[in-house]
């Protein structure tokens, strides 16, 4: 059985920053609330005319990949696309990927996880290495929540923590006999479905039926999220999904070089590096500046952390998410 090793890391995130103070001119909140609350202090949003979409920027970061991987676009031999926010609602976005890079026929699957998104597709891209079947998967996560959200006072309490953004891995077949992607474990919790999605338009309340109504009370198409139930099965899924690959791979925690939530809200990854025992060089946070990217997150984190040497040749890396679903899942390498 090969191996899998990301050979290839790269990231793109609109230019326009906004603020904890740009948002307070249009909601009733400010820096102070929002810090506090979750650790956040500025995002990105795509600007009007800027030409960003989720595939034009998950196309950015890939390119980038692909050149630190030193590999031709018609190397790939699979996309995946993991992202809660297509371009259409039909066809995915992987294919776009596919036709915009124009690269050769192949396999383009999207991912519909959300904040686990990239750890489900990373697992995926590992076990099509692994059998044989494909030499270099593309793996990208992107997200454009922006043009989604209920900027007004009624939404803040989702609004003010997610970004837009884009990053992208290259994951490759190994000849060597140690290192790579070490193990990835994958879970879900579907009666919690509902406390953390966007309800309509769907095939259950379709385009028509909304319009018909044409309630302005009506919110179901805004993402709505039961903060605390969040929260509090967040803190612990992570713990428990993190142990499970800890006990896979015969690692013990003291041993983890870096570990990369998935960057939710800082208040959760400061209570799991407190449970582990890690100092502060041992985890990856930059939530502070981009907020919750979604199926970007551990990718944009973790390609920052490459990019600034916090990642070395030998490292062991834990990859942790949790999300809508509720899903969440690990993922080890040894780098």
């Amino acid at each position: 059985m090969y191996r899998s090793r990301i050979t290839g890391l790269g990231k793109y995130v609109p230019e326009n920053v906004v603020t904890n103070d740009d948002l307070s001119k249009v909601m009733d909140t400010n820096h102070e609330w929002i810090v506090e609350r979750t650790g956040i202090e500025t995002r990105r949003h795509i600007a009007k005319g800027d030409g960003n979409t989720t595939a034009v920027m998950g196309v950015k970061a890939a390119k980038i990949a692909l050149e630190r991987a030193d590999l031709d676009k018609q190397d790939v031999d699979l996309i995946l696309f993991a992202t809660l926010s297509p371009d259409y609602y039909f066809p995915g976005s992987g294919v776009l990927v596919q036709e915009m890079m124009d690269i050769k026929t192949c396999p383009a699957m999207d991912i519909r996880n959300q904040c686990s998104g990239f750890i489900y597709a990373l697992s995926t891209a590992d076990q099509f290495i692994k059998t044989g079947m494909y030499k270099n998967v593309l793996v990208i996560g992107s997200e454009n929540h922006s043009g989604g959200l209920d900027f007004s006072t009624r939404g803040r309490g989702v609004s003010v923590i997610f970004g837009d953004g884009a990053a992208a891995a290259v994951v490759s077949r190994s000849e060597e006999d140690s290192g790579g992607i070490i193990t990835t474990h994958l879970h879900s919790q579907g009666k919690f479905a509902e406390e953390l999605a966007l309800i309509g338009p769907s095939t259950n309340r379709w385009v028509p039926e909304i319009m018909e109504a044409n309630d302005p009370e009506d919110t179901s198409y805004y993402p709505n999220m039961n903060g605390q139930l969040v929260f509090k099965n967040a803190v612990v899924r992570f713990s428990e999904v993190i142990v499970e690959g800890l006990t896979a791979a015969g690692w013990e925690a003291s041993e983890i070089d870096m570990l990369v939530p998935h960057q939710a809200n800082l208040r959760i990854s400061q209570f799991i590096q407190k449970k582990f025992g890690l100092k502060d060089d041992q985890v990856y946070n930059n939530i502070q500046r981009y907020g919750n990217t979604t199926a970007a997150s551990i990718p944009l984190a973790l390609t920052e952390a490459w990019e600034e040497g916090k990642i070395k040749s030998g490292d062991k890396i834990v990859l942790a998410a949790f999300g809508s679903g509720f899903t969440w899942g690990s993922a080890l390498i040894e780098w």
